[in-house]
């Protein structure tokens, strides 16, 4: 079975930094692209970043300069963001996708809050 697991949030000062992780296990399709999404209670969710399977990345405005998407393995991916504000307090979810629409999972989320 797919599972996918986020890690590495909590609760971080304004202008300090963390690093969240992504790891999928029990993947069967050939992964094209895995992102970083957040969302708040009431609100739409957000893309943030995501990364190829080449390698190639992609960032939403509100984070490009601050936060960095990266891997060390196929399917671990990493997301450090820095500078943060209480602006980017959310839930945060790790998306792993093929190249179909059948081929989507999603973690649990983690929360991260920014205190001022």
């Amino acid at each position: 079975q797919v599972h996918i697991v986020e890690s590495g949030g909590g609760g971080v000062q304004a202008g300090g930094s963390l690093r969240l992780s992504c790891l999928a296990s029990g993947i069967t399709f050939n992964v094209n692209v895995i992102g970083w999404y957040r969302q708040v209670p009431g609100k739409q969710l957000e893309f943030l970043a995501q990364i190829s399977s080449g390698g190639i990345t992609d960032y939403s405005d509100s984070v490009k300069g601050r936060f960095t998407i990266s891997r060390d393995a196929k399917n671990t991916v990493y997301l450090q963001m820095s500078s943060l504000t209480v602006e980017d307090t959310a839930k945060y979810f790790c998306n792993v996708a093929g190249i179909w629409k059948k081929d989507s999972y999603w973690g649990e989320g983690i929360q991260v809050t920014v205190s001022s």
